[in-house]
């Protein structure tokens, strides 16, 4: 009787201890699953909703998750956050083709983050670590645009500003630097509130390092509010009234170009509804009128259908027009914005620089081919680069072109202003991912560049959502998507160029020092610590 009593006694006493061993494995798993949820956390606040702050806990519980962690667990944490971040931000891209292509391109896109975590782990422990991490997140985004084939900007975390009370910091530094605060104020977050629990706890926390936590918090929000007064919506240089016309398209998806005459045809309908409209006084007359992306992918140079139809559009509303047309010169196809004079026809033109992979070009085809022949069948033609910055003169109007794809990209945007631009113009074409948050992501960049360079934006769309958006990011008209409308708005021209637009790149690699000088520091201070220790007590 003894010993079985005994025995239930160590049995009663096992359970607890098996509990607490289960229960120390869960534990385990904290970080992965707080690293994953934070990075769809980021996910959250991006557009098309406005809860643009939740930015900011979620660097934080990022911070948490990888403070004081090795560079190898860092990459493990970085990798899963960057999941939880871009695979629902990205899912649009598998709208028509399938999970393959998105699932590939959020594994590649999330060996950057990860690449991040592990360097943001390595320097958590320095004095200053949100500076030195914020900096290392955005040599991460700089990576990332540009590489691999040209680099892929989509996730910035600008992008994600557009309603946030730092967007005026686009004007200071561009993405770079709007990115940068948001980061930095969200590992703020996190140092303060440790801070806090650890005095909370009684332990002996330095001046300085508190000193650094508040300021990481407080100074990029004191930033934006001072670099308010950069943002303006008042004409420098007078106004103009612009039409931007949004034709819809017979249906969503990837066969939508086969009926590319069709799209057209719709244009330039809705171009003449437009110019009935002026004549009965109903809306003002614009002094040009901007069709968006692919609107003639029946290329009117070598079609005298076309040709006909655009002449026609553009005699009706008796201004000129910008035409995104799909053309071949020289055996080679452009993605091409035409300029057409209702009385002097095409007059000039713009070619894509900065051309989508896979989308208008496929890298890799005999590769890609033999994994799925579809996909090859879906870019048979590569499209050709343009060379140089698309201006137009409109209607004595200096207008910046900026084809879809390129609004993500900083050079691409600035190169236009510098070049002369007074107000921008984003031709789209977001047909291919059907109703999907794109068309919101796309949108919300064009507001941060309006901010970035002061300029009136306007965005022109197949099927939507078209917008007119004035220097200060503030969306004043805009339409439903798959449906045939126009805008018509007075907007200011200005020609002043904002620190960003003067800067150029110089913030975003005055960041990227920053952090490769933070990793520097990490990494020699650990090798003199290991040094250290193996020299050992008593030893030079």
């Amino acid at each position: 009787m003894t010993v079985t009593a005994t025995s239930v006694d160590e049995s009663d006493r096992a359970q607890p201890l098996g509990a607490a061993s289960r229960g120390a494995r869960l534990v385990r798993f904290v970080p992965a699953l707080a690293a994953t949820l934070s990075g769809v956390l980021l996910y959250v606040s991006f557009p098309p909703r406005t809860l643009w702050w939740l930015a900011l806990p979620a660097f934080a519980v990022f911070g948490w998750v990888l403070r004081g962690r090795g560079w190898k667990a860092g990459l493990g944490l970085g990798y899963l956050f960057g999941l939880g971040f871009l695979l629902p931000l990205l899912v649009w891209t598998g709208v028509e083709v399938g999970p393959g292509p998105w699932i590939a391109l959020v594994a590649i896109e999330a060996i950057f983050v990860a690449l991040v975590g592990a360097g943001i782990a390595t320097v958590s422990k320095l004095p200053g670590a949100p500076l030195w991490s914020a900096a290392l997140w955005i040599a991460g985004e700089a990576a990332r645009a540009r590489a691999p084939f040209n680099g892929f900007p989509w996730g910035k975390i600008a992008f994600g500003q557009a309603d946030g009370v730092f967007l005026p910091l686009a004007a200071v530094g561009g993405t770079p630097v709007l990115g940068f605060a948001v980061v930095l104020c969200g590992f703020g977050l996190y140092d303060v509130v440790r801070v806090l629990v650890a005095k909370r706890r009684g332990q002996d926390i330095r001046r300085s390092a508190a000193a650094v936590a508040l300021l990481s918090l407080v100074v990029p929000v004191i930033g934006a509010l001072a670099a308010r007064p950069l943002v303006s919506d008042k004409a420098e240089n007078g106004t103009v009234t612009v039409a931007v016309i949004q034709g819809n398209v017979p249906r969503a998806g990837l066969d939508f170009n086969a009926q590319r005459r069709a799209v057209l045809d719709y244009h330039a309908r809705e171009t003449e509804r437009l110019a009935e409209k002026v004549r009965a006084g109903k809306v003002a007359k614009p002094d040009f009128v901007l069709w968006p992306e692919n609107s003639s992918d029946v290329d009117p140079f070598a079609n005298a259908d076309a040709r006909a139809v655009i002449d026609g559009a553009a005699k009706a509303i008796g201004v000129p027009i910008s035409v995104g047309g799909v053309v071949e010169r020289g055996g080679k196809l452009y993605n091409e914005q035409i300029l057409w004079d209702p009385k002097k026809g095409p007059t000039d033109t713009y070619d894509k620089r900065q051309i989508q992979p896979f989308g208008e070009y496929l890298p890799l085809r005999s590769l890609i081919g033999a994994i799925n022949s579809d996909w090859t069948s879906m870019v048979r033609q590569d499209f050709s680069r343009g060379t140089e910055p698309g201006v137009f003169t409109m209607a004595g109007a200096k207008v910046g072109l900026v084809t879809c794809y390129e609004a993500a990209f900083d050079w691409a945007v600035r190169s236009e202003v510098t070049d002369g631009a007074q107000l921008i113009s984003v031709p789209s074409n977001n047909a291919t991912f059907d109703r999907s948050e794109m068309t919101y992501q796309q949108l919300a960049m064009s507001r941060v560049r309006a901010v970035e360079h002061s300029r009136t934006v306007t965005v022109p769309v197949t099927s939507g959502v078209s917008a007119i958006i004035m220097p200060d990011g503030r969306i004043t008209q805009k339409t439903g998507m798959f449906v045939a409308d126009s805008l018509v708005q007075k907007v200011p021209l200005r020609s002043s160029e904002t620190p960003a637009t003067k800067l150029g790149i110089l913030p975003e690699m005055a960041l990227v020092v920053i952090a490769a000088g933070g990793l520097g520091w990490a990494i020699s201070a650990r090798v003199r610590n290991r040094r250290a220790g193996a020299a050992g007590p008593g030893r030079p």
